[in-house]
């Protein structure tokens, strides 16, 4: 993947979708085509909590995914403020202003991958390394991510390969496309 234009020497991309969606293999490519760049893994915040933790895709998680997912917008503020940071993790619509106001930032640009439901199930059940197996979840997720009223700018649907939608995320946001503006 070639290096991105200048344009976005410093700011944050956010690459969500469901499970099996390929958020982790497309940020990884994005991010390893930078010059110079941070790569956040969300998963990792859930992972922080140690005793205690809930689900985050049951009703009653709503309150600790507020906490994990401001968490994680903080430290990728951070990081934009100095670096091309992309950040790899489920923000779903419903949290994107709340992870952008977290941010610090005035903007972001906001990447949805959505492959076709039986796509990520598949890949949920097929991929190598990662404990998450839940297919049940996995559909429900996408179910949110589905139902909810995305401007089209920001969604990938159905590309056959990784590199093909990491290709396209690119494109967008040199363009900038994906970008999402905090509300003055």
């Amino acid at each position: 993947m070639r290096c991105l234009a200048v344009r976005v020497s410093v700011s944050l991309l956010v690459v969500t979708g469901p499970p099996g969606a390929g958020k982790s293999t497309v940020a990884a490519l994005v991010a390893d085509g930078l010059p110079r760049s941070v790569l956040i893994e969300g998963d990792a915040f859930f992972a922080f909590v140690r005793q205690g933790a809930v689900e985050p895709w049951l009703p009653e998680s709503h309150g600790q995914n507020e906490i994990i997912i401001d968490a994680a917008a903080v430290a990728s503020g951070r990081f934009a403020r100095d670096y091309p940071t992309v950040y790899d993790g489920v923000v779903g619509p419903w949290f994107v202003d709340s992870f952008l106001a977290g941010t610090r930032l005035d903007a972001l640009d906001y990447a949805v991958l959505l492959p076709e439901i039986e796509v990520c199930v598949e890949r949920v059940f097929t991929r190598v390394g990662h404990g998450f197996r839940d297919e049940a979840a996995a559909r429900k997720m996408h179910h949110e991510f589905a139902r909810c009223e995305i401007e089209p700018r920001h969604v990938l649907a159905n590309h056959t390969t990784a590199e093909s939608a990491a290709a396209e995320v690119v494109e967008r946001w040199e363009r900038g496309e994906l970008r999402l503006r905090r509300a003055p």
